[in-house]
């Protein structure tokens, strides 16, 4: 059995990015780990019940959130863990993480004293480095260096990834992939919303030639893909965990606190990278690989 380990930024990202795969090979009895990065204290609330909980008002969104990501991660079969350490004590805080979330690019919260996007990279890559050493997984899954569609936290995240793993001599290093989407899927999924969203929704669907994320690349640069439609009913369960930052209909499509349409298509697919420097791995075969681990290969 291989273990896997998910690196995210906030809350809720383990399971919109990579929840098929992280269901997927824990099915299969494989050791997967989501690492999250904060508590994402800045996240927009939806059911209007809730909205006492923001940074503004109640200020408990944080142990709101750590409650929906504990569920959700235990629904996807995975085992959860946060970068960092309690401020005062210094030591390894399981139910906290150093660094809190800095909110949206030119919001007033990426000014806080422990917003992640302030932090150091390299005492960030530190600690994550002495984590992969303990841990030693095999795969390590996060943000393309756009992260997914240009969130500070995201892009962080990756380049604290990036620099951790250039910090590990060469045979700790495990395999790296970066989460992107194909054009044609997006494309595909799109037509998908519009036929199937019913008529008179509140939800947007975008429209054909809106611009994409900058997650979204070229067919040709994909080189793995996981396609799995029973770990998507588990992940659309498992968004469902996140009830303050996500609505699920029909365990099909979702939308966040923006009412954008947006699909569970029961796939995702990645860019296997060298770990040392973040280039195309060279020695990926023409064509998608169907799964992560070596044995999942033809």
């Amino acid at each position: 059995m291989a273990r896997l380990l998910f690196v995210h930024a906030h809350p809720d990202d383990e399971t919109l990015a990579t929840g098929v795969t992280i269901a997927h090979y824990a099915a299969r009895g494989h050791d997967v780990i989501v690492l999250t990065m904060t508590l994402g204290e800045e996240g927009e609330v939806i059911p209007a019940e809730l909205a006492h909980l923001t940074e503004d008002r109640d200020g408990r969104l944080a142990d709101a959130r750590r409650s929906e990501l504990a569920a959700a991660v235990t629904r996807l079969g995975a085992r959860q863990a946060f970068l960092g350490a309690d401020d005062s004590s210094g030591e390894t805080a399981p139910g906290r993480p150093r660094w809190r979330d800095s909110g949206m690019a030119g919001m007033p919260s990426a000014h806080h004293p422990r917003a992640f996007v302030n932090a150091d990279p390299a005492q960030a890559a530190g600690l994550l480095a002495a984590y992969l050493r303990e841990q030693r997984p095999d795969v390590v899954v996060t943000y393309d260096v756009g992260g997914g569609y240009g969130h500070p936290d995201h892009v962080q995240t990756r380049r604290v990834v990036s620099a951790a793993l250039a910090d590990l001599a060469g045979p700790e290093r495990p395999a790296l992939f970066e989460i992107v989407t194909p054009r044609s899927w997006a494309a595909r999924d799109r037509a998908w919303l519009a036929a199937h969203v019913p008529a008179g929704s509140s939800l947007h669907v975008p429209a054909a030639d809106e611009p994409y994320a900058v997650s979204v690349v070229d067919d040709a640069r994909v080189t793995h893909v996981v396609r799995d439609l029973v770990a998507r009913d588990v992940q659309a369960a498992a968004l469902a965990a996140h009830r303050t930052q996500a609505t699920v209909f029909g365990g099909d499509h979702y939308a966040l606190s923006n009412d954008v349409a947006a699909r569970l298509p029961g796939r995702e697919a990645f860019v296997r990278l060298d770990p040392g420097t973040g280039a195309p791995w060279p020695e990926i075969p023409d064509g998608w690989v169907e799964g992560l681990l070596e044995r999942d290969r033809p």
